[in-house]
Formats: C-alpha cells, sequence, structure tokens
C-alpha cells in the first residue's frame, strides 16, 4: 500500500505522497491554517475553493479599496481576482502562507487596475485606518491623525502598497516582502521611509 501524504483535515481527500512531490509541495516551517484547504483546491477541489474565496473575500476587498480609493474600483479588482484565481490556485505550492500568495495576487490586480483607470492618485477615506495604525493612540488631536491620511495618499505606489499590506493587514516584513516581490530589507526601509516623509511634511522626525 502507498503512503500517503495528507493534506486535509477529517472529510478531506489525502494526497499520494509522490503527488506531493511531483508537485512540489514540502513541509513547511510555519503554521497556516489556510494550507490544506489551498492545497485541496489546487488539485480541483471546488468546495475547497469556494470556501477559501469566501474566508478571505472580505479582507482582499479591504486591500483593494485601500489600494485604489473606490469601492467600484476595489469591486472590480476583486472580482477580476477571483476569475483568476481558477486558473492560478493550481500553481499554489503551500510554500509561503497561502495569504501571502493571495494578497501577492490582489496588490498585482491593483497594480493593473491603477494602469488602466489612473485611480492610484485618489486620495481615500479609507487611510484613516491605516494612518491610526501606523502609531498607537498618544493623545495627539484628530486634526493629526486625518493629515496623516491625506498625507499617505501621495505617497509613492510601492511605499502606499507596503503601508497596506503591513500596517493595514498587520503582515510581517518578511510576509509584505513576499506578497510584494521585494526582499524583507526593502520592507523595512519603505516603512522607514514612510514615517520619515510624514515626519518631514508634519515638520519634526518621524511619525
Amino acid at each position: 500500500m502507498k503512503r500517503l501524504a495528507t493534506i486535509g483535515t477529517t472529510g478531506s481527500v489525502p494526497m499520494p505522497a509522490h503527488a506531493a512531490r511531483e508537485r512540489g509541495i514540502v513541509a513547511v516551517p510555519f503554521d497556516d491554517p489556510d494550507r490544506e484547504l489551498a492545497l485541496r483546491a489546487a488539485v480541483g477541489g471546488r468546495a475547497a475553493f469556494e470556501l477559501l474565496i469566501r474566508r478571505h473575500y472580505d479582507r482582499m476587498h479591504r486591500i483593494a479599496w485601500r489600494m485604489t480609493g473606490s469601492r467600484e474600483d476595489a469591486d472590480d479588482v476583486v472580482q477580476d481576482v477571483c476569475c483568476a484565481l481558477v486558473d492560478r490556485i493550481g500553481s499554489f505550492k503551500g510554500n509561503a502562507r497561502f495569504t501571502t500568495w493571495l494578497f501577492g495576487a490582489v496588490v498585482n490586480a491593483c497594480r493593473d487596475h491603477g494602469r488602466r483607470t489612473r485611480s492610484f492618485t485618489r486620495l481615500r477615506a479609507g487611510w484613516s485606518v491605516v494612518a491610526s495604525i501606523l502609531r498607537p493612540e498618544d493623545g495627539r488631536d484628530l486634526h493629526r491623525r486625518r493629515w496623516i491620511a491625506s498625507e499617505l495618499g501621495r505617497l509613492d505606489r510601492s511605499l502606499r502598497e507596503t503601508v497596506v499590506l503591513v500596517a493595514g493587514e498587520g503582515l510581517t516584513h518578511a510576509e509584505a516582502g513576499a506578497a510584494l516581490g521585494v526582499a524583507e530589507a526593502t520592507v523595512s526601509w519603505r516603512m522607514h521611509e514612510v514615517r520619515k516623509q510624514l515626519g518631514e511634511r508634519l515638520g519634526g522626525g518621524e511619525v
């Protein structure tokens, strides 16, 4: 009897060990609550795929909204991503967290949409959420928070994308780097640059 490499929980269909090796699936040193579902979806599991979409739709939409500045644009971006994932999910190997892989797809879709619509220059109300996360509340007035929110919309696209994932979605610098296709050190530098630029515009040090 062939040894099986189980990729699902109760009720899931196990994948033969040789099939897992052929797809490049390897053991990973991190915990990913989506990994088993994603691997089942990658080999054609429709129910697993639908569950993943339902589980992460709101976060996908939030990221798209913050990056495009428009609910309508975010709707279009997420629809494009969901359609593309039907074909792309087969490339998921489990070598990174599923959300890191997924958010990278959302970022790329936002870039494509931005090139088509030139919507990246719009300011959006969603930045107020990111601004409040950049630094814990320290008693300074609401005017300062609103100023930061508006300034974030003026940042370079690469800095803005980084802030959305790190400050807005709570990804580590390593996870954000994987999603954006850059080194962890680059993400750290970008976050430093964001605080530096906002601090200079505010007339002081880093934010």
